[in-house]
């Protein structure tokens, strides 16, 4: 069966794979309790307190495919030698079992049709060094733990798997929640992410939401009850939608982290942990970072297994070296004029 023939496969049914109750909300059609008055009661209590950690169920959880990935000829015919050299050259260095070679450009990547469709017309020319080296890692449905600047690439490393990922399950139902999560520190970060999967998930008609805190809830709840294949979310506005059961992460099969020691830094770290707890334990993870301070090592070492690590330059957080940053001391009223100069 062709992946893209996405109407035909199974759907619907009970998939959640664990016993105990969804509380805080009733339905996920809409039961949010929210608005001025809606969280008055949760005053001094822990984010996520309302959410029971279910008891999974391995055996009854509905398999799923997570390994896609075909080496490309060319990468085949690669030495290893000639593999260390790319990884030299690009400052690449990898920990892990199995470490796949990196590709050179997006045809080794063997992505399939519709995602090069996206490509062609984004006019990306080549994979950046993470890129290169990650997504066969992803494709292949591996753990994963990527530590690179900003401005590296690291939305693109993961956005790409996710929707070959979400192309090879069951179509969404009524009252599912996403197959791919994405955590991210922001609204501004979460916004530019969403960017990025609109501009490449089109061609394959995989739909997205961006949930974050500072907005109204209501057009984010219709987009999430309308059924999105992928969520962008801050952590503390998706808490909320998940204690009034608005949303659930039942059909979450592949989760990013996106700049984890950001996220640690502003005291995410309980959000976090008790989002993760919702998610069913054999999805596949992500985690991204600028750094690799204790802190995310522990966060990796609970909630990723058998993790390969890839880290571009430096452990050390550092400016990144292709953004150009341009300071210019001007009086207020000079401003507006030297901003559109540049």
């Amino acid at each position: 069966m062709s992946s893209r023939d996405r109407s035909s496969r199974r759907g619907g049914g009970d998939r959640s794979g664990f016993s105990g109750s969804r509380r805080g909300g009733g339905s996920s059609r809409g039961g949010y309790s929210g608005g001025p008055g809606g969280r008055g009661s949760l005053k001094g209590k822990q984010p996520g307190e309302r959410l029971r950690k279910p008891r999974w169920d391995l055996s009854k959880l509905l398999p799923f495919q997570k390994n896609f990935y075909r080496e490309h000829p060319n990468v085949e015919r690669r030495t290893t030698q000639e593999a260390d050299d790319y990884r030299n050259h690009y400052e690449i260095t990898i920990r892990g079992p199995n470490i796949p070679k990196p590709v050179a450009n997006f045809e080794e990547g063997c992505f399939p049709d519709y995602v090069m469709e996206a490509v062609r017309l984004q006019q990306y020319q080549h994979p950046t060094a993470i890129q290169a080296q990650s997504w066969p890692i992803a494709l292949g449905g591996r753990d994963l733990v990527g530590i690179a600047q900003t401005g590296s690439g690291k939305t693109l490393a993961y956005i790409l798997p996710a929707i070959v990922h979400i192309n090879h399950q069951p179509p969404l139902q009524r009252g599912d929640g996403p197959i791919a999560l994405v955590l991210a520190p922001t609204r501004e970060l979460a916004q530019q992410i969403q960017q990025v999967a609109i501009d490449f998930g089109h061609t394959s008609r995989v739909r997205n939401t961006c949930v974050f805190g500072g907005a109204p809830k209501g057009p984010q709840i219709r987009d999430l009850e309308r059924g999105a294949e992928i969520c962008v979310a801050t952590p503390g506005r998706l808490i909320d939608f998940l204690e009034a059961g608005v949303t659930n992460l039942r059909r979450c099969t592949y989760l990013v982290l996106d700049e984890a020691d950001r996220m640690l830094d502003m005291g995410f770290e309980p959000q976090i942990r008790k989002i993760l707890e919702q998610i069913r334990p054999d999805r596949q993870t992500l985690m991204w970072s600028a750094t690799w301070p204790k802190e995310v090592r522990a966060l990796a070492e609970d909630f990723l297994k058998e993790y390969v690590q890839i880290n571009i330059g430096a452990l050390q957080l550092c400016a990144n070296h292709n953004i150009t940053q341009i300071i210019d001391v001007c009086e207020e009223q000079e401003k507006e004029n030297k901003l559109f100069s540049y």
